[in-house]
């Protein structure tokens, strides 16, 4: 069994290492880290003891990649906390919280999140990399491949929507 494990994942390694790289540089703005997370991924994927039980080998290595590049820019950035704006994680309301909050909450996410989705993708992503990510107006741009201008008048129009919409509750 272990040797299986060995093909595939040498196998997914030849066939989407590339990709996953591409993924992790995009969320870590560090070709080094997404080349020490890819290699991570795969040491990871190696350590499986029944490959069988993963019904999508390729999205269980992209999960794998992801939550590492996550948890390594939440390092850097010295967060610990999850930001519901974060367009890789799904809310994790409070477990303090008692149940109409948690409703609250939630409805107050949804509300959020179907205002972002009005917008252009590329005012949306510069939100959720300023927002989510913390990063800088050069990153961002850096990230999206416009100028620093862009993404300061992107991030404008989505607060101007935002406040449109929502109002000030």
């Amino acid at each position: 069994m272990g040797g299986d494990v060995r093909v595939l994942v040498e196998r997914l390694y030849r066939e989407h290492g590339s990709d996953l790289e591409a993924r992790l540089f995009r969320i870590t703005g560090n070709h080094a880290d997404a080349i020490e997370l890819t290699q991570e991924t795969f040491a990871r994927m190696l350590q499986i003891k029944d490959m069988d039980a993963i019904r999508d080998p390729r999205a269980y290595m992209f999960t794998i990649g992801v939550n590492l590049a996550v948890e390594r820019v939440r390092q850097r950035r010295g967060r610990t906390t999850i930001d519901i704006s974060d367009p890789l994680l799904e809310p994790e309301l409070p477990h303090d919280a008692c149940p109409e909050e948690q409703i609250d909450n939630a409805e107050s996410i949804a509300e959020v999140r179907a205002v972002l989705a009005e917008l252009p993708a590329r005012c949306r992503a510069a939100f959720y990399l300023k927002h989510g990510w913390g990063m800088s107006y050069e990153e961002i741009a850096r990230h999206l491949g416009v100028s620093k201008e862009t993404v300061k008048k992107d991030l404008s129009r989505v607060i101007l929507h935002c406040r449109r919409r929502l109002g000030s509750k």
